[in-house]
């Protein structure tokens, strides 16, 4: 199976995943929790299915926050509401969210089809060494369909991660740095990096240098060819490492998988409900692959 499966279902996948990120009712049910902002509560409820790990740990797994960032929601969040309410409280806001975004198509009989579909893949996920994944791949599913396919994309998507990060230690690309060279290849917006993941100027300075020293971005921070291709080596091993479960469940059920995801993914990107430009670095318009 080529590798490119995965990045076709992540095309399509993540922007139904990332809508707990930046959807309002998200912030609203853990508000109500008594979490302080919009960073407590992503930290929050991304890191709850971990349990109550401290800042070292989340800052490990998710890699790229600088851990001072961390440090400043985790662990005050557990204090203010246990992992397992951040669970449900997540899991509620993103239904909402889901049944704002969608309308009627939460309840199409398609849907359920694509729910049952990724629920194969996520239980096919291989999560030795993938903290991430286990962790979500623990929580029992929902019996109703767009929970369930939200729930099961999670693990699909940490696993994917997971992937990347084992990745990028072994092309030596420190935390910052693979920031930076997001930047530099223009799928996510340098500013908004910076903004958002906590790097004070000194020590993105620092991780530019190291990358011109590379010679992977030239001197005015656009990527070289040769931080172009190393960059494409990245990408392809983590499609490798995410190709798994979908080998498992075969071609004809990851291709009926993309063929429901795509819709969804449109509405949601049509919608405003997940930036076209994202630090995710996926792509909207779907680039050729998809």
């Amino acid at each position: 199976m080529d590798p490119d499966v995965a990045r076709r279902v992540w095309q399509f996948a993540e922007p139904i995943h990332a809508v707990s990120y930046f959807a309002p009712e998200t912030r609203a049910a853990t508000d109500a929790l008594g979490l302080r902002g919009g960073w407590m509560s992503y930290f929050g409820c991304r890191a709850a299915p971990l349990g109550r790990v401290g800042a070292p740990v989340v800052a490990a797994t998710f890699y790229n926050f600088h851990p001072a960032m961390v440090a400043r929601a985790i662990p005050d969040a557990w204090d203010r509401a246990t992992p397992e309410q951040l669970l449900d409280a997540r899991l509620g806001a993103v239904g909402d969210a889901l049944e704002r975004i969608l309308g009627d198509e939460v309840r199409a009989p398609g849907l359920g089809r694509t729910a049952e579909l990724a629920g194969r893949a996520a239980d096919a996920c291989e999560t030795v060494g993938r903290a991430l994944a286990a962790a979500n791949a623990g929580i029992t599913r929902s019996e109703v369909p767009h929970l369930a396919l939200w729930q099961a994309l999670t693990t699909l998507r940490e696993h994917r991660g997971d992937g990347h990060v084992a990745v990028l230690l072994d092309h030596g690309v420190a935390p910052c740095e693979a920031l930076v060279l997001q930047g530099a290849t223009g799928r996510s917006p340098t500013d908004r990096l910076r903004a958002n993941r906590g790097w004070p100027d000194a020590e993105w300075s620092a991780a530019a240098d190291a990358l011109k020293n590379r010679g992977w971005i030239e001197a005015d921070g656009s990527i070289s060819d040769v931080g172009a291709r190393v960059r494409d080596e990245i990408e392809h091993d983590t499609d490798r490492l995410a190709l798994g479960p979908y080998r498992s469940v075969g071609d004809d059920a990851t291709d009926d998988l993309v063929v429901g995801l795509r819709p969804l993914a449109a509405w949601v990107m049509s919608a405003g409900a997940v930036p076209a430009a994202n630090n995710m670095g996926v792509p909207w318009p779907p680039l050729r692959i998809a």
